[in-house]
């Protein structure tokens, strides 16, 4: 990392604080986030962690190489929900065939909706299917240690057997056990043990195990493909924050205590909840919005919206903090971006602003460095040297590309106050040809300049209204 770089810090959900990020490996930095569970399109929530890893991997990239920074974004294709659903919606099939047209058709159409939000595709995106073999290896490794049992056809995680259990989320083991969302089944040493591995019927996907023909349970597919790709530990953990408890906290124990490591990840990270138009968003609210209704249908305020302004819309807020969206937040990002685009347009990409950046590696402030960016687009719109590339160059870093103008009926008041005032000073040292760029670019958008003396003064000055 360049001595200059700003210093990176990120806020760790294991230790409640922001901290100075310095990865395991000097030479590479390792992170992994928990991807979708293909049996339906991805809902508008499962964008917001998509989008902000993204932006911390971009960081990362421009803070280390590219060549040094591995991504590993998994896709969970076995899963009770995935079976229900290839029996629905085919059920003259064989059950594997059918699966494998659920887990391919959510799979293309995740991939089609990321690109479209400006997403990069990470190193690796494993499927769970492919890391059988490793869990099964990690479940007999447990079992051998003593961290976990058969019994009742399962083999279950015996949580009594780690004493740091709830080290992320905080709940001691009486709480888990209170709160658990599991049946208390007599087989269970304890109702808050949870499974590794499940029987599977004949109408079930499995594969052969020791302990019969079965399929994995849902936390060890994690573990197992993050230590094939990433190692025992590793430096970044992120997902929602409703994986806290039990996802990663149960991810946590398997690792750990196969692995006999104190860490799974050094930094863990998630995002805020998200909710749509002031409520919780669930099919039952007729709230529930996929990232392919808001690109490609008009189901939300009337319009498909552009990919980057659904972007925009998700980082305005910290990625920390609760989020709700709707047409009014999707509106001002699509007329924030319009302002920055047509400050930035022809301009060829050079480096990112470093104050931009410098905000942003204080834990993803994306507000702050949009700010910076708000100055930016000023200092563009004046015509001062270098503004609008260094602009261009900045948007195109965050994923917010100007291939792609966004238009908007909107318009940027202190946008065009900064061209009139650009203007006036380019008449004012006889600049005719800029001052007459600057009026010709107003009148593409729409907004028409005119000339008068101020009566007491004398000075000239500048009107404008919106002629569409």
């Amino acid at each position: 990392m360049p001595a200059d770089a700003p210093k990176l810090k990120l806020y760790n959900t294991l230790t409640r604080k922001k901290e100075a990020f310095e990865p395991l490996d000097p030479n590479t930095v390792r992170m992994y986030v928990c991807g979708p569970t293909v049996y339906d399109f991805a809902h508008i929530g499962n964008a917001r962690p998509v989008i902000v890893f993204d932006v911390l991997y971009r960081l990362l990239r421009h803070l280390y190489g590219a060549e040094r920074v591995i991504y590993a974004r998994n896709i969970t294709d076995v899963d009770d929900k995935i079976n229900a659903r290839a029996v629905r919606d085919f059920p003259d099939l064989p059950l594997n065939e059918a699966i494998a047209k659920v887990t391919e058709t959510t799979a293309s159409q995740f991939h089609k909706d990321v690109a479209a939000l400006g997403c990069l595709e990470p190193t690796y995106e494993p499927r769970a299917t492919a890391h059988i073999d490793g869990m099964i290896a990690m479940i007999e490794t447990l079992i051998a240690k003593g961290h976990a049992y058969a019994a009742g056809g399962e083999v279950l995680f015996r949580v009594s057997s780690m004493a740091e259990y709830g080290q992320l989320s905080g709940r001691n083991l009486e709480d888990n056990i209170a709160g658990a969302r599991v049946a208390v089944e007599s087989h269970k040493e304890n109702p808050a043990d949870f499974v590794l591995w499940k029987q599977s019927s004949e109408n079930e996907p499995g594969w052969d195990s020791p302990w019969g023909r079965g399929r994995p349970g849902w936390h060890i597919e994690c573990s197992a493909m993050s230590k094939a790709l990433l190692g025992e530990t590793f430096d970044i953990h992120g997902g929602g924050l409703d994986l806290i408890f039990p996802h990663h906290e149960n991810e946590i124990a398997q690792s750990c205590c196969a692995n006999d490591t104190s860490q799974m990840a050094r930094y863990w990270m998630h995002n805020g909840y998200l909710q749509v138009e002031g409520k919780k968003m669930s099919k039952s609210e007729g709230n529930f919005v996929t990232i392919h209704d808001l690109l490609e249908t008009e189901k939300f305020g009337g319009r498909k919206w552009p990919g980057e302004v659904l972007r925009l819309a998700m980082l305005m807020t910290h990625y920390r903090e609760p989020i709700d969206f709707s047409v009014a937040r999707l509106e001002e990002a699509e007329n924030r971006l319009a302002g920055w685009q047509r400050a930035a347009d022809g301009s060829k990409a050079v480096e990112p602003d470093a104050s931009a950046l410098t905000e942003l590696s204080d834990d993803i402030n994306f507000s702050r460095s949009a700010s910076v960016i708000d100055a930016m687009a000023r200092k563009a719109n004046r015509g001062e040297s270098g503004a609008a590339h260094c602009l261009a160059a900045t948007l195109t870093f965050l994923g917010l590309p100007l291939d792609s103008l966004i238009t908007s009926d909107a318009v940027d008041t202190w946008s065009v106050d900064d061209q009139i005032q650009a203007r006036l000073g380019a008449l004012a040292a006889k600049d005719f040809s800029f001052a007459d760029g600057i009026r010709n670019k107003l009148a593409e958008q729409g907004i028409q300049l005119m000339d008068y003396k101020d009566p007491e003064t004398g000075e000239r000055r500048t009107k404008w209204e919106v002629k569409r």
